[in-house]
């Protein structure tokens, strides 16, 4: 496994290794400290599995600098590291793309799960994010979907960062099956992927079910 570790402190950096140490048996870390020494090693290190960014770094700014990171490696699973914790900030890169938000302030066994959830296909989303409550400005308010029961089954699991093969086997019905829901999902929310649905769903304050 092969990971983009760009932040521009080098003493994270070192405090984090030992916990992506622990995603494979066999891990290659590439370092950055900037942007643009994170696009130079990109281009140098051929296939990448995961990139790391620190949200604000020398050389672009916050989510300007993630945008730009995606446009040139879209195919590479994004998660921002960041220190801070402003939800709006967090909505907007995962509306850009980044499959997960990490604050640094987070516990090793948390950024562990996080980084296993987004490898495993999921979103990995901040607790302070799922919790925000719903804004009450009827301009921002959306209508339900007719989603059946058994889709808004398979997104709140989706919602929990699970792979659809670990949706399957909570809901006990195949890959597939989840697949087909998931496409039905993405068109009656009008999104194009599971990072835009998690956001429709917690907007409507639908991702935590009924007791």
């Amino acid at each position: 496994m092969k990971i983009l570790l760009a932040d521009d402190h080098p003493l994270f950096r070192e405090g984090v290794k030992p916990v992506l140490f622990k995603l494979h048996p066999r891990v290659t870390l590439i370092e950055a400290h900037d942007y643009p020494s994170a696009f130079a090693a990109m281009n140098r290190a051929g296939e990448v599995d995961l990139a790391l960014l620190d949200l604000f770094m020398p050389g672009m700014s916050g989510l300007d600098g993630v945008m730009r990171f995606r446009a040139a490696f879209p195919d590479i699973p994004v998660v921002v590291l960041s220190a801070a914790e402003q939800v709006e900030d967090i909505h907007k890169l995962l509306a850009a793309g980044a499959l997960g938000y990490i604050t640094k302030a987070s516990p090793s066994d948390v950024i562990l799960s996080a980084l296993q959830q987004v490898l495993a296909g999921g979103v990995y989303v901040p607790p302070s994010l799922i919790d925000s409550p719903a804004e009450s400005d009827d301009s921002n308010k959306i209508n339900h979907p007719a989603l059946t029961s058994r889709q808004m089954q398979v997104i709140r699991e989706m919602a929990k960062g699970k792979s659809n093969r670990q949706i399957g086997e909570v809901l006990q019905v195949t890959e597939g099956t989840v697949k087909l829901h998931t496409t039905s999902i993405f068109r009656l929310l009008k999104v194009n992927n599971r990072t835009e649905a998690v956001l429709v769903i917690q907007k409507m304050g639908l991702h935590k079910g009924k007791k």
